[in-house]
């Protein structure tokens, strides 16, 4: 298992670094910050002063060296237009993106793993047939769309829940958070059943998927033989093996919410890193873009490590076979 763990963090590392190199020259080619920064009749002399104050006059591979250097220290440079370090704006926003992603997480399990079990235990009753037949809608309806529906719906003609911000929050170990009150969770409501609609239908037809090839198998027949209660069966035997693909695919999936929420949070302006990267892209704001798709990296790369832990720990083949090559 410490073999499995070494070799794994070293390719986690490999990634990063990969990553950053691709992120730093993938960034820095794209558009002139300098034009966003000065004003339209500046001279040539405020101009190169703007360019020397944010390093810009340096050779590309100095700039990529210094930026090599920062990101051991977790420095990414001074946001253009904010003036301040650009990861501590990101760390700044991130409990809510997270707030976000772990609500419409939740929801994904909370709705999708039942009506995964029903459509896959009783694949022929209509019910199941209705629930694979909406599970298409949250994969071919647009989050965008949706959100404008469920604020309609919900906020302007019902009434019930409100359409934008975060609500309160309360601070748990030195993070602002709304998960933890009232206000809050009903401000988290639309967003996070918005941004959860696809990985709904995901969980449902990835659990029915996964429950019909279960239930056919030979010691799923010895443990019928044998008198045990389908109840039983599908607690015991059953959902154990339906959670391996879904735990892989969840814990994916959540470095897909956080990352891919930017669309999700401008409908329900709900401040995030999303809103957040919006801006920087539309001034160019390098050192807010580089940081963020950094801290995406890390996100990704971290999850996918602890997804392969678990994987190990729930089917021990996994770590054996890997082993064994």
């Amino acid at each position: 298992m410490l073999a499995f763990f070494i070799r794994r963090v070293g390719q986690s590392l490999f990634v990063i670094i990969t990553m950053a190199t691709l992120v730093f020259f993938g960034v820095n080619v794209v558009g002139d910050p300098v034009a966003m920064l000065v004003a339209p009749d500046a001279d040539q002399a405020e101009i190169e002063r703007v360019i020397r104050d944010f390093g810009l006059d340096k050779p590309i591979i100095q700039q990529f060296g210094l930026f090599l250097k920062g990101l051991t220290r977790g420095d990414f440079g001074n946001s253009f237009i904010f003036g301040e370090p650009a990861i501590e704006l990101i760390l700044d926003r991130l409990p809510a993106t997270l707030e976000l992603a772990i609500g419409a997480l939740l929801l994904s399990i909370v709705i999708g793993l039942p009506l995964g079990l029903v459509a896959g235990l009783f694949p022929d009753h209509w019910g199941s047939k209705t629930i694979m037949a909406l599970s298409i809608f949250g994969f071919s309806l647009p989050t965008f769309w949706v959100g404008i529906l469920l604020i309609m719906t919900f906020s302007v003609s019902l009434g019930w829940l409100p359409s934008t911000g975060r609500g309160d929050t309360v601070s748990v170990l030195g993070l602002e958070t709304s998960l933890f009150t009232l206000d809050g969770l009903t401000h988290l409501a639309l967003p996070a059943l918005n941004l959860a609609l696809l990985k709904i239908s995901l969980v449902i037809r990835l659990t029915r998927a996964s429950v019909r090839e279960t239930m056919q198998q030979d010691y799923i027949k010895f443990a019928r033989a044998k008198g045990l209660s389908e109840f039983r069966i599908v607690r015991v035997h059953v959902l154990k093996l339906v959670l391996i693909p879904i735990v892989t695919v969840l814990g994916l999936e959540f470095g897909n919410l956080i990352a891919f929420s930017v669309v999700t949070e401008s409908i329900f302006a709900w401040p995030g890193m999303g809103k957040l990267l919006i801006e920087a892209v539309l001034q160019l704001d390098r050192p807010i873009i580089v940081a963020y798709l950094m801290l995406i990296v890390v996100v990704f790369v971290t999850i996918n490590l602890i997804v392969d832990l678990t994987y190990t720990a729930l089917d021990p083949r996994v770590r054996l076979g890997g082993e064994k090559a």
